[in-house]
This record gives C-alpha cells, sequence and structure tokens, in this order.
C-alpha cells in the first residue's frame, strides 16, 4: 500500500498481505501504463484532488484513498503547510482529511482521520496547529497510520501511529485507534521526527524511514507486533543528508536552506531497496523549489548511492521530478507496484496560483531506475 509498505515477498504469509495491500487490479488504469516508447505518463485528475499535500494513497475494497497533511477545511480554503497568514480558528478542526476515488482519475472528499488534534498532542506540544505527512500502510489485519505533529520549521517533533481494520467509513467496523507516541526529537537533538515512511524488508522486519533538515533523512527499526520501537535494535541509522551540521547551539529560527531534505520514501524493485526523497523547500507558494531525488541500496538501512556511485548521506541524489511551466516543486512522493506499471503519488504547486494539487505519474524503469511524468512536462 502506499505510502508505504514496498517490499518483495519472501514467504507465503508475506507474499499473502503484499498482495492484499499494494497490488491493484482495476483494468482501467492499464491504459496510463508506460506508453509503446516506454515513457512514463502523468495522469490528468479531476474533482476533488486541489489542496493535497503529502498524499498517501491506499485501497480498500474498489475504493482508493489518499491521506494528505493538515486540516480538513473546505478545498477552496486550503491553505498550504506552514502558511502563517491562513487564519487559525480557536474552534475544534478535524485533521489528515482523505479523497477517495474508484479509478485514480476522479477524486471526492470522504472524510479525515480525526475529528481534531489528539488531546495528548496539545499538552504535548501546545504549539502544534496541523497533523502533518500521513502514511499508510496495511499488514497483520490492521492499517497502519504514522503521522507527525510539529511546530513549522522546528525540530521539537514527534512521530505516532493509529490503526484501522478498515478504511471504509460506511463500514461498522470503520475506527481509528490512536496508538499514541512512536517517536520524538527534542532541540538538543540533530534530527527532525516528522515525515514518516514505514517499509517491511524482504525479511518481514518492519522499518521507520523519517526526517527534515538537520542532518537528513533517519531510519529506525520497529517492533512489527506493537508497531512502535524496536527494543532490541536501538540504533539510529542515517540514510540521506545535504549538508554537514556542525555541532552546538541551533538558531532559533528556521534551519538552513543548505539542509533541506525530507519526506522519505523506501520502495524495493528487483532486488534494490531504492529511496525517494524531496529536496528544497515546500510549503511556499510560487517560491516553492522542492525536487524529487532517488537512490538505491541492496539494504534497507543504506548505504544508498545514485546513478553515479555517490552516497546519498554525502549529499548524492539522482533527479526524478522537476518544476516544469505548468506545476512546481513537485515532492512528497509515495509509490505502489500495479500490475499495468508502478505508480508515483506526489503533490505539486499550480505555477499560477501556488497552491498544492495531487499528482499521479507512472513509473517506467530504465537501466535499473525510474522514470516519472509531471503533467506539463515536455515530450
Amino acid at each position: 500500500m502506499m505510502r508505504k509498505t514496498t517490499r518483495l515477498p519472501s514467504s507465503a504469509e508475506t507474499a499473502a498481505f503484499a498482495a492484499a495491500l499494494i497490488w491493484l487490479t482495476l483494468p482501467a488504469f492499464a491504459q496510463h501504463s508506460a506508453d509503446a516508447t516506454g515513457a512514463a505518463q502523468a495522469l490528468t485528475l479531476s474533482g476533488d484532488y486541489r489542496g493535497t499535500h503529502d498524499p498517501s494513497i491506499a485501497k480498500d475494497g474498489e475504493t482508493y484513498y489518499v491521506f494528505a497533511t493538515g486540516a480538513a477545511t473546505p478545498a477552496a480554503h486550503t491553505p498550504a503547510p506552514g502558511d502563517t497568514a491562513a487564519k487559525v480558528s480557536s474552534e475544534p478542526v478535524a485533521q489528515l482529511p482523505v479523497r477517495c476515488s474508484m479509478d485514480l482519475k476522479l477524486w471526492t472528499r470522504c472524510g479525515a482521520v480525526f475529528p481534531s488534534i489528539p488531546k495528548w498532542i496539545h499538552e504535548t506540544s501546545p504549539s502544534t496547529k496541523e497533523l502533518w505527512a500521513p502514511d499508510v500502510s496495511y499488514f497483520d489485519r490492521l492499517f497502519h497510520l504514522y503521522y507527525a505533529f510539529s511546530a513549522f520549521g522546528k525540530n521539537t517533533s514527534g512521530i505516532a501511529l493509529a490503526t484501522n481494520e478498515t478504511l471504509d467509513p460506511a463500514s461498522p467496523k470503520y475506527k481509528w485507534i490512536d496508538r499514541g507516541l512512536v517517536l520524538r526529537s527534542k532541540e538538543k537533538d540533530d534530527f527532525n521526527a516528522i515525515d514518516p515512511n514505514l517499509v517491511i524488508d524482504q525479511n518481514g522486519e518492519a522499518w521507520l524511514a523519517f526526517g527534515s533538515f538537520w542532518t537528513g533523512i533517519k531510519m529506525r527499526h520497529l517492533d512489527r507486533h506493537t508497531g512502535l520501537l524496536s527494543s532490541k535494535d536501538t540504533q539510529l541509522y542515517s540514510l540521506a543528508s545535504r549538508a554537514v551540521v556542525h555541532p552546538g547551539p541551533r538558531d532559533p529560527g528556521l534551519p538552513p536552506d543548505a539542509e533541506a531534505i525530507e519526506a522519505p520514501f523506501v520502495f524495493q524493485h528487483q532486488g534494490f531497496f531504492y529511496l525517494f526523497v524531496s529536496w528544497d523547500l515546500c510549503c511556499r507558494g510560487l517560491k516553492s523549489t522542492y525536487r524529487t531525488m532517488v537512490g538505491r541500496s541492496r539494504a534497507v538501512t543504506g548505504p544508498f548511492v545514485d546513478r553515479d556511485g555517490k552516497l546519498l548521506t554525502d549529499g548524492g541524489g539522482t533527479p526524478l521530478l522537476r518544476a516544469n511551466s505548468t506545476w512546481l516543486g513537485p515532492g512528497g512522493a509515495s509509490l505502489v507496484h500495479l500490475p499495468a506499471a508502478d505508480l508515483i503519488a506526489f503533490h505539486a504547486y499550480s505555477a499560477i496560483n501556488g497552491r498544492p494539487a495531487l499528482q499521479l505519474s507512472t513509473i517506467n524503469w530504465k537501466d535499473g531506475w525510474p522514470v516519472a511524468a509531471l503533467e506539463g512536462d515536455k515530450p
């Protein structure tokens, strides 16, 4: 399932739940597979797909669900995350909006994960205004949704977990259960505990990639049965970074742009783990400079290298998605295996008004590296 469980099955059990969660079977999708030249294709979307940020896609029954960052406000009034000009209401606001589609093309609003920010987060992190970066996976008979809370530009952040038996709000089994805190980062830490991404490796072990700015993308081993951190493996693994950060007191303002890397997503393909990350700046409307980069490794914990062999921990990364004249700042990506073609979901900002919107593209694998398309790309 997207954003999330991305690995090759190694046993009958893992194969069974992988098939249940990430192999989508909609015949109509075949028309969007790579064209005769092998080029990736951007899907044309309609309906309520605008305002989507950090998309995470899953399928339950015959319906596709996209989970997104922020408050579930009406589409016409959805601000970009971090928009300080947005009016903040004192009334509880539903968090982590959900959009639905039967065909991956026409999208509608279909609810939100939480009716408001959980009370324990308000108490733990009073400056949190919205919940961010949901990451949905299905394993062990439950949908697992990891999400983040923070204040924009700060690393006083946390990642939490909620679970549900189904994504269908009409089902009597539908109920998001908040499992609480998974991981925190504090001001003295050199990492930022946001942008979670769960991956299950070829041995059935669960891992959580995360990170934004500071020393970059990190990973922790999880206890698959609880969804929380492993007590047996407490190592903090480093996967990717943009710059060497010197120890010592930090500027109380935003972290420097030289550290701009975030939104990890780990995806398995033909014996490699591919690490997708977003470089540069999101959430700035027409000034957004996000771009999507990728590296790969034989092991889930790295080392990851780009196409030229440069380590991602040394600032390496192979370009995948860049801005064009129609859409700016493509990033916040998640991927899924499909029978016709692998699919990448991400957001980008309109070059006209700077507002974010959901984007979908097929993936073409060329010489072991992914190729994707952004609507408006020139052939």
